[in-house]
């Protein structure tokens, strides 16, 4: 896959965090009840992702510590995906 980079502010990296959240949330929640709906399970799951990075990167530039970046023990919910994530042993 190709990267590529270009430059960005933080208020313009915010605003598009937004817009792609809302959109997946409307592809996750709204467009399945259209009828004629052929989702992407996978094409969501990357978005997420990606909005994820996102927002690591806007909570750096902007001085606020995430539970991603935060140093110390782990929160509850991150410590719940862990178990969901981990194959059974």
């Amino acid at each position: 896959m190709k990267r590529i980079n270009f430059p960005l502010t933080l208020e313009e990296l915010t605003l598009l965090a937004s817009l792609a959240s809302d959109q997946l949330f409307r592809r996750q929640f709204i467009d399945p009840r259209m009828p004629g709906y052929k989702g992407s399970p996978e094409e969501v799951a990357r978005g997420k992702a990606l909005v994820g990075r996102m927002r690591v990167i806007i909570d750096a530039g902007s001085g606020h510590s995430t539970s991603a970046m935060a140093e110390g023990e782990p929160s509850k919910e991150r410590e719940i995906a862990r178990k969901v994530s981990s194959p059974a042993t």
